[in-house]
């Protein structure tokens, strides 16, 4: 991780834990909003207007949050107005690389060798870990935010007046029953696969699978309609699409979560591949470096072999 703005340390996926051994997620640090003219957002200052070209989003296929983005963008088609980078999906020894990977990009705006490069210039003294996404101001050369939550809700008004759309993911009459589900959403499934995989002591362990299971449990009585609310795609079905898609092929093994696949859920299954066939949405998901970047995690897999299964996703993707 960066310490006062130096790298330190080789990474380890383990951001931090609490007395009874659960995994702790860093909070993200950048939180300025881009808005249609430019005015404050919820958090951090104001200056963030909209403007086609103007964005840059970096991104890795494999991490979850940063494909809340990616859905986001193509669903809302800003594709021609923010640009996008992807960094290198294996996770080496200074956190995410560019380059080097198919489908991995180089830096194109500063020519940087890894993404803690692109944090220090946001902020020499910073102090953390270089996480994806991140949201960069070309023209102020800054950093807007590093929040995928915050980056799925702009992305969803801020540029109406520059690419109107029909499609609203955070509706204000489905508001409340949104923020209702969301943290729970978060903390048992999205986090909490992730809880699984790096606790460190077999009661963090057991606690978070379970909470994995009771939501997935949830979520498949739940889907009576094509979508998590009825007939209406929301942010909510972008946030519980980004783990579904990567369940059986990563978290079922690598972060133990193996109780039962995706595949077991009629519902689940169905109402994932409605997603994926959504306009776009295939483009966000690259099994390769899903599959890559998670099983070369060295403290969970030390050979890094990666599985060449499970063969229903290889069709579903195919």
């Amino acid at each position: 991780m960066l310490v006062d703005g130096k790298w330190t340390g080789d990474w380890d996926p383990v951001q931090k834990a609490d007395a009874k051994g659960r995994f702790v997620r860093q909070v993200s640090s950048f939180r300025n909003w881009i808005t249609p003219d430019g005015a404050p957002g919820p958090t951090g200052e104001g200056g963030f207007g909209a403007e086609a070209g103007r964005y840059r989003l970096y991104v890795a296929y494999i991490c979850p949050w940063a494909s809340r983005a990616l859905m986001a963008r193509k669903l809302k088609g800003l594709d021609g107005l923010i640009p996008v980078t992807v960094v290198n999906p294996v996770l080496g020894d200074e956190g995410w690389s560019f380059g080097g990977y198919p489908g991995a990009d180089e830096d194109p705006l500063f020519g940087a060798g890894h993404m803690h490069e692109i944090y220090t210039r946001a902020d020499p003294h910073i102090t953390g870990r270089a996480t994806v996404p991140v949201l960069w101001d070309m023209k102020r050369d800054v950093m807007v935010n590093n929040e995928s939550a915050d980056i799925l809700r702009m992305f969803d008004t801020a540029f109406e007046g520059l690419v109107p759309s029909d499609l609203r993911l955070y509706p204000a009459d489905l508001a409340p029953e949104i923020d209702a589900l969301n943290p729970r959403l978060y903390d048992k499934l999205n986090n909490g696969v992730y809880k699984s995989g790096f606790a460190s002591t077999q009661a963090a362990y057991d606690e978070a699978v379970a909470g994995v299971f009771e939501m997935l449990d949830e979520l498949e009585d739940r889907l009576s309609g094509d979508y998590l609310f009825g007939d209406r795609l929301t942010e909510t079905d972008i946030r519980a699409f980004v783990t579904l898609i990567r369940f059986d092929a990563a978290y079922h093994g690598i972060f133990k979560c193996n109780r039962r696949q995706i595949a077991d859920y009629p519902r689940l299954s169905a109402y994932m591949e409605r997603v994926l066939h959504l306009p776009g949405i295939r483009e966000t998901v690259n099994m390769d470096h899903i599959t890559r970047g998670y099983y070369s995690i060295k403290a969970l897999n030390p050979t890094c072999i990666v599985p060449t299964g499970p063969a229903h996703i290889a069709r579903l993707l195919g």
